[in-house]
């Protein structure tokens, strides 16, 4: 038989949200999809479950070991629950969407669910707020989805807000280009993920210079730009970092204030992309708070179709917003009218009502955590003492 206590127990990196916290996600979620939707995203809901191996397909593969999987006892087939929303909605852009005139824009909330946390994240269910667009390739597009999330984030009150440039495909371009092996690839890698410049030399050999300066040109958008257009790389390269540079100077122009920086050899969590990426911060809040980037959407035939988009990551996103001001709770005594409840309510008040407890209305009022108390056909504050003013 199970406890009282082993009740009250969850999973690791499972929790409940109480009030007023998950009233604050709920205001914050529907306020940054009202800020997609005012840019012309409409709002989609994928399936908290999908069969397996559509959900693990495309840009859902690199989220494939991070996937819950369980047997449809209807279909007799295994199916994953998203540990992503980004694969449902680019699969919902290529199906069920396929004939909607492009580019498409769409946007979504919910829940998702992973097997493992990680250092920086050990909550296995959190939410997930994003938008996608599918169809429109250039740098227009990559400042688009910058700007969206950047601007959405202001929106909820976010300070301090810092978003992070990154080119994930610039140093398999290099390397392809000087015809690296695999293995030495795979090595380079690693150690530009560590930030290692002693790991870099070794793996780098004879191009050393050159991967350690990619390494070297990181930091604010205007030095770190500049060191970039300064190196001599493979034409491949180089037409991703002019592409960088305009996106970048788009950004600049439309938000002046926002801090831009540029890390481009950074990796580690754009397994799937294929283009300019970006993860945006806030000053003294542990964790990026989203992360987005060009992909490739595969439509019906087979075919690829150019997409970008961002996730915006709401336990890390409540982290960065203000407190916000708590609605005025006011108690009605037994007896009061209901057109006197309506007209609070309609005023902003959130009103307790008396269910016929007998208890003192100043007592009750301050046990039930009212501010305010309806007596004698008038709204008055209770007092540190309990009595109302």
């Amino acid at each position: 038989m199970t406890t009282p206590g082993e009740r009250a127990l969850l999973p690791a990196g499972l929790a409940d949200l109480l009030a007023p916290a998950a009233h604050d996600e709920a205001r914050v979620v529907e306020r940054l999809i009202a800020a997609c939707e005012a840019e012309g995203y409409e709002r989609v809901k994928p399936p908290l479950l999908e069969f397996e191996q559509t959900l693990i397909a495309g840009a859902g593969a690199a989220v494939a070991e991070q996937t819950f999987r369980l047997m449809d006892p209807v279909s007799q087939r295994m199916l994953g629950l998203r540990a992503d929303m980004t694969p449902q909605v680019a699969r919902i852009a290529a199906f069920r969407l396929a004939g909607a005139p492009r580019p498409l824009r769409l946007c979504y909330a919910g829940q998702v669910l992973r097997v493992k946390g990680s250092q920086l994240r050990p909550e296995r269910q959190f939410g997930q707020v994003g938008a996608e667009l599918i169809g429109a390739d250039g740098a227009a597009a990559d400042a688009e989805a910058c700007l969206l999330a950047a601007r959405a984030l202001l929106g909820v009150g976010v300070q301090g807000l810092t978003l992070d440039l990154t080119l994930p495909t610039l140093v398999s371009l290099v390397a392809e280009a000087l015809a690296l092996p695999a293995a030495q690839r795979q090595a380079l890698r690693a150690a530009l993920d560590g930030k290692d410049a002693a790991a870099v030399a070794a793996a780098a050999g004879p191009d050393a210079k050159t991967f350690l300066a990619l390494l070297r040109a990181a930091g604010p958008s205007p030095e770190a730009l500049g060191a970039l257009q300064a190196l001599d790389l493979p034409p491949k390269a180089t037409t991703e970092v002019a592409r960088l540079v305009e996106v970048a100077g788009r950004i600049a122009a439309a938000l002046p204030d926002l801090v831009l920086t540029v890390d481009p050899v950074e990796h580690r969590g754009y397994e799937y992309h294929s283009g300019l990426s970006f993860t945006l911060f806030a000053r003294g809040v542990r964790g990026e708070l989203g992360r987005g980037g060009r992909y490739v959407s595969e439509r019906p035939q087979g075919e690829a179709e150019p997409a970008t988009g961002f996730t915006l990551y709401m336990d890390t996103v409540l982290a960065a917003v203000p407190a916000p001001q708590r609605r005025r709770r006011i108690y009605l005594p037994a007896g009061t009218p209901p057109s006197e409840g309506q007209r609070l309510r309609d005023a902003g008040w959130v009103t307790v009502a008396d269910l016929g407890s007998g208890a003192a209305p100043l007592a009750e009022a301050r046990r039930l955590g009212c501010s305010h108390v309806w007596q004698d056909g008038e709204t008055r504050p209770l007092s540190s003492d309990g009595s109302s003013q």
